[in-house]
């Protein structure tokens, strides 16, 4: 048998979904073609991506397999597109669903997305979410939104959830392994890594307010502030400065990947205050360099690390406190503890959802 023909299908090619598609590329035994479309205007591209695609394809060759991100509408691309789209497997990976995505103000949340999303799911033949939070918050949306329909009772769930499975996206540690540190560990010194996107799911304003917390109580730590901001970031991050100056090592984005490794490599402790997370690659990289992760007993944390690696809210200064009494992860276990994250490991789970 040959190498199979993949069509991929990738509206919002940029970040998490760009990196997911390199490693597809890198480490599975198929020829993948991909149509894609910048990473901008998320909501334009849930609505009309697929009548865009669907009259690209009318004019090329028939594909063994499709997959799809779940900024395609899939029911309508297979309606719209030509008739072999209805001949062959088409999947769906879900790096998030609209279902469970923060909104500042959840009346506001706008339902069509995440119907859309309930639909994509039903036209797939297949369907892979990148953490069992994804999947189950997905489904809970699901059962919601089937108790609210009027005159029209009907029980899809079940068939979902028999066709769905769990991929985590596969993490690239070559660059990292090989790493250097980016500076002197320090006489003894706690780091402390911030390594999240600058927005409010991230709820930054409780990560550092317990930080000053951490300060009155004498406790001596450096901290690293790395992730992506953005036009519009929470105020807080206007009082670090002012407020942890001679304790910062570092602040801002660092877009080369060899530097954001050498940051990482002088880490002992990485954190999260996540109020949303579907996966959680930033601090699998973070642990995989050697710090010991804490991070909240919520979202997709739990399925990704051990009990002693978690939190409670009310109890975050005091683990903070403890942590900074620990030292750095040695390489032996921050491999035991990331290892399964790697595209080898994961590879194989892939081409056999692929091929099935």
């Amino acid at each position: 048998m040959g190498r199979r023909n993949i069509l991929v299908l990738e509206p919002y090619f940029g970040g998490s979904h760009q990196s997911f598609l390199a490693g597809l590329q890198k480490h599975l035994p198929c020829s993948f073609h991909l149509l894609s479309l910048p990473a901008r205007k998320w909501k334009w591209r849930m609505r009309f991506a697929a009548p865009y695609f669907a009259e690209l394809l009318r004019t090329t060759a028939k594909y063994d397999t499709v997959l799809c991100s779940t900024f395609v509408d899939v029911a309508a691309l297979r309606g719209l597109g030509p008739r072999w789209l209805r001949e062959v497997p088409l999947l769906t990976y879900f790096h998030e669903n609209q279902f469970a995505y923060p909104v500042q103000v959840e009346h506001e949340r706008d339902l069509h997305f995440a119907v859309t999303n309930f639909l994509s799911a039903l036209a797939s033949d297949r369907v892979a979410f990148n953490s069992r939070y994804n999947m189950e918050s997905f489904f809970a949306g699901c059962e919601e939104i089937v108790k609210k329909i009027p005159d029209m009772k009907m029980d899809r769930v079940g068939e979902l959830r028999r066709k769905s499975t769990v991929l985590y996206p596969g993490v690239e540690f070559a660059g990292l392994d090989q790493a250097a540190c980016a500076g002197p560990a320090g006489d003894g010194v706690p780091v402390i890594v911030w390594n999240h996107r600058w927005e409010y799911d991230k709820n930054p304003d409780f990560f550092f307010r317990t930080l000053f917390q951490l300060r009155e109580l004498q406790v001596e730590y450096q901290l690293i502030v790395l992730g992506q901001s953005f036009g519009q970031q929470p105020g807080i991050f206007d009082e670090i400065r002012a407020m942890l100056g001679p304790r910062l090592l570092h602040m801002g984005f660092e877009p080369d990947r060899e530097k954001y490794y050498q940051w990482l490599r002088r880490g002992t402790l990485v954190v999260s205050t996540a109020s949303h997370e579907f996966y959680g690659m930033s601090v699998i990289e973070a642990v995989r360099a050697g710090c010991r992760p804490l991070l909240p007993n919520r979202l997709s944390y739990p399925e990704l690390f051990p009990a002693d690696f978690l939190y409670e809210d009310e109890n975050l200064l005091q683990h903070l406190v403890a942590g900074s009494k620990q030292k750095r992860l040695d390489t032996l276990a921050a491999r035991q503890l990331t290892e399964r994250f790697s595209w080898p490991a994961l590879a194989g789970r892939y081409e056999a959802w692929l091929n099935q």
